[in-house]
């Protein structure tokens, strides 16, 4: 039989704000350019695969501010879910499944990955 984990209030927001902020981050590098400073494009087919990479006007300072705020965030979160008191009240050996199961503990809509279809 499964064990199910009674995870702190706090500590689910903590996980749920992570994935949250790891989604947001992720969707701002996508939009991005590929290049935070200013760079000519390239193109390498001399490799084991092509590269291209079309000229990078860069990244603005207010992008930059907001990828280092998302940053930032995002390692705050990740300490405290990974430091929450709780984990000192499961056993170490089921702290491994116990951590699987906060990550897919999304609340009532289901994982990150369900909520994209």
């Amino acid at each position: 039989m499964a064990t199910t984990y009674d995870f702190p209030s706090d500590l689910l927001a903590g996980q749920e704000e992570l994935h949250q902020v790891r989604a947001e981050l992720s969707a701002l590098l996508k939009r991005l350019p590929w290049s935070v400073e200013p760079l000519d494009g390239f193109s390498d087919a001399g490799g084991w695969r092509k590269v291209e990479r079309p000229a990078s006007p860069g990244w603005t300072a207010d992008e930059q501010a907001e990828v280092e705020k998302l940053r930032q965030r995002e390692h705050e979160l990740a300490v405290f879910v990974s430091c929450h008191r709780f984990w000192a009240e499961v056993a170490a050996a089921e702290r491994v499944d116990a951590r699987t199961k906060l990550k897919y503990a999304y609340g009532t809509r289901g994982t990150p990955e369900e909520e994209k279809t």
